[in-house]
């Protein structure tokens, strides 16, 4: 009888370890699913636009880069920025109201905004954006600071000058390239289902898809892409609205 009591506990275990080992595959291989939908997303888009799915080149750190052509000092600082207001927390930090211009470009996915500051329309701020494009790095400002030595340039000067400095500055700063979409996933009970999508809506999360099959009473599979920069906001406010014990997986 002993030993028929052990080879029930024993087969009830089997069973309840064969849905575990099983939830655990079903949940890996989902997540690998998003994954491998993102990298072919990314594979049909341009690496470094982050207008679309897939990732895009950014800067690690600010560089800066300094020449002097016909005895006036040209000054470019490059940094990552995230959006327009960084980019103008950026500017505002690195511009010299001491020099005679501070011109500036910035790319951030498909917006881009330039600025002459004064030097002739078309001359400086463009020739920037342009090294930009050029460097296919996003997320991005170059500010070129000038000081006036008494010789000037010329228009064809002036746009060498801005676009040679920028081109240099970005030419070998140091870049890493970012996921712009991550592929996310969770476990969650189906009672907290409400709130977690409450969150991924506010979170504008993509490709949300479930999954009843985890092998665990009352709880569901739930896996999505959301924006790089959005990942840890939201991993943040799930824990804090769903469950500090909710684990959340990212590839």
């Amino acid at each position: 009888m002993l030993a028929a009591f052990n080879s029930i506990n024993l087969n009830h275990f089997h069973h309840h370890h064969h849905l575990f080992s099983s939830s655990i595959f079903t949940f890996s291989r989902r997540l690998s699913m998003v994954a491998a939908a993102a990298a072919s997303s990314s594979s049909s888009t341009n690496i470094n636009n982050s207008g679309g799915g897939g990732a895009f080149t950014t800067l690690t750190e600010r560089v800066t880069f300094e020449r002097e052509i016909k005895k006036s000092k040209f000054i470019a600082i490059s940094g990552p920025i995230s959006d327009e207001r960084s980019a103008f927390a950026f500017l505002s930090e690195v511009r010299d109201p001491r020099a005679t211009h501070n011109c500036w470009a910035y790319k951030v996915g498909d917006q881009t905004r330039s600025n002459d500051d004064g030097e002739p329309s078309g001359t400086a701020g463009k020739p920037i954006q342009s090294a930009i494009v050029s460097s296919g790095i996003d997320r991005v400002m170059v500010v070129v600071i000038r000081y006036f030595g008494g010789i000037k340039l010329g228009t064809g000067g002036l746009v060498r000058a801005y676009g040679g400095v920028a081109s240099e500055c970005l030419r070998n700063a140091p870049t890493c390239v970012v996921k712009s979409k991550i592929p996310m996933g969770l476990e969650v009970p189906f009672d907290l289902l409400g709130i977690l999508y409450h969150q991924l809506q506010s979170f504008q999360v993509e490709d949300i898809k479930q999954d009843y099959e985890t092998g665990k009473d009352n709880v569901t599979m739930v896996t999505f892409k959301v924006d790089f920069d959005r990942a840890q906001s939201l991993e943040e406010a799930l824990k804090a609205n769903c469950s500090r014990d909710i684990v959340i997986y990212k590839q």
